[in-house]
């Protein structure tokens, strides 16, 4: 089977996306077993031979790709000069919706607590996400998913090979330590005087009422009006 591992080179070479081994198997007119045998082959043969590339299976196909122990020298001449890399809120985004997929732009504003169309715009663009249903609810609200570009990048065969959230997730008693550092503590108030002991109620005459400002040795004049003057004039 020399020729058909020559032709599964040949075609890798020139492929833009994995190609799956039913593709594959279809071009050699063999089955898709096989196919994974003859690659298998071709894999542990790169590996012998310390070739500075590998035939790896990723989104759900295969493809040729660098070795990663030259990853320095292709990111030498790939990235030198660029700068397009993705935002912490780009890659926020794009966690949300790998984990939680599909998922609404609305689900995704909620999570993160921001506006999420223009990030979602700039992981479209770059064929990260795209919309893969609509919501059967009112509004038909698009639902987004990730691309088998975003496995290709991230070297995954199926999206389920993302490792699982809880090894990033804090334990119970770190998350317990948090909400106590963080619950505010109500300031101490006096109990009403309903609930006061008889002997602890204040004694009224100790609290005079702060409205009679009127000196209790001299009562205020029964006629309620100033004490009259001498009479003016002649």
């Amino acid at each position: 089977m020399i020729e058909a591992k020559r032709a599964i080179e040949a075609v890798l070479m020139v492929a833009d996306r994995p190609a799956e081994p039913a593709l594959l198997g279809q071009l050699l007119e063999v089955s898709a077993e096989r196919v994974d045998e003859l690659c298998a082959e071709l894999a542990q043969s790169y590996l012998d031979e310390d070739r500075g590339f590998q035939l790896v299976r990723v989104a759900g196909g295969y493809r040729l790709q660098t070795h990663p122990d030259l990853a320095p020298y292709v990111e030498r001449f790939v990235l030198e000069g660029q700068t397009a890399r993705l935002s912490a809120a780009a890659l926020e985004t794009l966690a949300i919706v790998a984990y939680k997929q599909p998922v609404s732009r609305a689900q995704i504003s909620a999570i993160r607590g921001v506006n999420a169309d223009g990030v979602l715009r700039t992981l479209e663009q770059r064929n990260y996400v795209a919309v893969i249903a609509h919501d059967p609810g009112p509004g038909q609200a698009a639902l987004y998913g990730t691309t088998p570009l975003l496995l290709e990048r991230l070297g995954l065969d199926h999206i389920d090979d993302l490792p699982p959230l809880a090894g990033f997730v804090p334990g119970p008693e770190i998350m317990d330590a948090l909400e106590q550092g963080l619950r505010a503590e109500p300031a101490d108030r006096p109990a009403p005087a309903d609930n006061l002991d008889a002997a602890e109620r204040p004694d009224p005459a100790d609290n005079p009422d702060p409205a009679d400002n009127s000196d209790p040795a001299e009562p205020p004049d029964p006629a309620g009006g100033p004490e009259p003057g001498p009479a003016g004039g002649e």
